[in-house]
């Protein structure tokens, strides 16, 4: 299954994906293409190294300086969304994986792959999911709810926001006196877990359809 990684920032879980490929000879996934919307992501750097393509679609990249900054939010991912599309079909991915992606996805590309699309996302769903839960901010309001677990989720991807099925859940214990980054950081190896369980998971959904 060749896959498309869309990522933002530092990609430590495109990094868990890499590896885990790289070590086992029966990996039910190749990643073919790594896509970023932002331009200083270190995820492009991981992905460059090993000599994974990895291009940047952003809204100035996409729409040119004088549209990006005159468009409205949904219209920049829209614009975003089909470019993206266009990369997977381009480099025939066989299914999107968000790892750490901060944008939403919208329009013909949640079409197109229904089905074919996994989000992680850093807590429990359906807690602590949509719009504006994205990093630190799930982390701060998981502490600010007095939960007593967090965790992560890996889900399908649908039209809505953190609203697909879930596919993958991995749960930690908040403990006394957690900040957002301890809380975080006893999530992390969690989320590298889920994400390659999730992702294989989603080869075998596949598998079984054709």
């Amino acid at each position: 299954m060749n896959i498309a990684v869309l990522v933002s920032g530092g990609g430590t879980n495109l990094q868990a994906l890499i590896d885990y490929e790289k070590a086992n000879s029966s990996c039910p996934y190749h990643i073919s293409l790594v896509v970023s919307n932002t331009k200083n992501a270190f995820a492009l750097e991981r992905a460059e190294k090993a000599g994974i393509p990895a291009l940047v679609r952003s809204p100035f990249s996409v729409l040119g300086k004088e549209k990006a900054e005159s468009a409205t939010r949904d219209e920049k991912r829209i614009a975003i969304s089909d470019a993206i599309l266009d990369l997977c079909r381009e480099y025939q991915a066989d299914a999107i994986v968000l790892a750490g992606y901060l944008s939403v996805l919208g329009g013909r590309i949640i079409d197109e792959y229904s089905g074919r699309i996994i989000n992680l996302h850093p807590a429990l769903l359906p807690k602590f999911g949509g719009v504006g839960m994205w990093g630190h901010n799930v982390h701060e309001a998981v502490l600010a709810a007095g939960e007593s677990e967090s965790g992560c989720t890996v889900h399908l991807v649908d039209a809505g926001c953190d609203t697909g099925k879930i596919l993958v859940q991995k749960k930690v214990p908040v403990l006394a006196g957690d900040t957002p980054d301890s809380l975080y950081a006893r999530i992390a190896p969690r989320e590298h877990e889920a994400m390659i369980e999730g992702v294989c998971m989603l080869s075998e959904i596949l598998s079984s359809r054709s």
